[in-house]
């Protein structure tokens, strides 16, 4: 692919999707407008996407656009690291591994030799707790390096999407890759997240050595992080309300619960409860639920709240977590 701009110096490749929490959007077009960067190159997208819409105005139905997938560079005036930033409006549906090669082309043309992604990690984060970030790096030398900025390092597990592939695709040009996890809560996963973008860039900015000014996105995450808060308290009283609504239901006609027994005097603990048991019927709810829960995560709000509802998330942990181990 012929170079059209100067080149660059020691540059390095940040690409960004769309994914969970809008996390490597969000970061990667704040950094965009932080740094002024400007555009260099279009990837032509009839290649890998199809218009499947109209747009509408007054009545007037219009061709929809395709997704765009550009290129901005950033030069560093201290002579460090210039940037290439890749941002793509959307993941096609097939045909991402030949993507990944045709930004790896251009990017290879202009002299890059390190790759870095941004994703979410969904966990039980709360949202009044402090985002981690999670890191993985296609070398031993590289995860080093990151870890030097106090990163978690994402032991096992899987990055879904483009963010990811874009890594293995660097490999087999021998192009070193780190991808940076921004956590945010797994009940949200819909909703974007500045606060795990704002952990991100934190990290992305301590491996560039630039001081990168985070004012803004640190004012809209904390806004976010209050309407968070709201709404994990509404989906704990919705919980709570069902389970009260659950248990009088289960009462026969005209059979009062019987009051609750004094308090032993004695001082051995008293035994744990026995696990709810579920019926046939609660339990093809649950795995419908599951199975919804598996093609969007959003419905993961309605699974979650069901199994609360239930009492019985404890026996369902594992399996609801490994819904969202899978990075995106």
């Amino acid at each position: 692919m012929a170079e059209t701009t100067p080149p660059l110096h020691d540059p390095w490749l940040l690409a960004v999707w769309p994914g969970m929490g809008s996390v490597a959007l969000l970061a990667g077009s704040y950094l965009l407008q932080n740094l002024r960067a400007i555009p260099v190159f279009e990837l032509d997208s009839e290649e890998f996407f199809e218009i499947d819409s109209v747009d509408i105005k007054d009545g007037i139905a219009t061709m929809g656009r395709l997704p765009r997938s550009l290129f901005f560079e950033w030069r560093d005036p201290r002579g460090k690291h210039d940037l290439l930033i890749f941002v793509g409006e959307s993941q096609p549906e097939t045909g991402g591994y030949a993507l990944c090669q045709q930004i790896l082309d251009y990017a290879e043309a202009r002299g890059v030799k390190r790759i870095f992604t941004f994703a979410a990690m969904a966990t039980q984060l709360h949202p009044g707790n402090t985002p981690r970030t999670f890191a993985v790096a296609t070398s031993q030398a590289a995860l080093n390096e990151v870890k030097g900025t106090n990163v978690e390092v994402l032991s096992d597990g899987q990055i879904t999407g483009l963010n990811g592939v874009l890594l293995g695709a660097g490999t087999a040009r021998k192009i070193t890759g780190v991808c940076l996890l921004g956590e945010l809560p797994y009940f949200a996963v819909s909703v974007p997240n500045p606060g795990a973008a704002l952990a991100v860039l934190e990290h992305f900015s301590q491996l560039l050595d630039l001081k990168i000014d985070l004012t803004d996105l640190k004012q809209q995450a904390t806004i976010v992080e209050k309407q968070l808060q709201q709404l994990m308290e509404r989906l704990q009283a919705a919980a709570e309300d069902a389970a009260s609504d659950e248990a009088l239901t289960e009462l026969e006609p005209g059979e009062e619960e019987e009051p609750p027994a004094p308090a032993a005097a004695a001082s051995k603990p008293a035994p744990p409860a026995p696990e709810p048991q579920l019926d046939q019927r609660q339990k093809r709810r649950i795995e419908q639920l599951f199975q919804q829960a598996l093609q969007d995560r959003s419905k993961a709000f309605d699974l979650k709240r069901e199994l609360d509802r239930l009492g019985v998330f404890k026996q369902y942990e594992d399996r609801f977590l490994d819904l969202f181990r899978h990075a995106q």
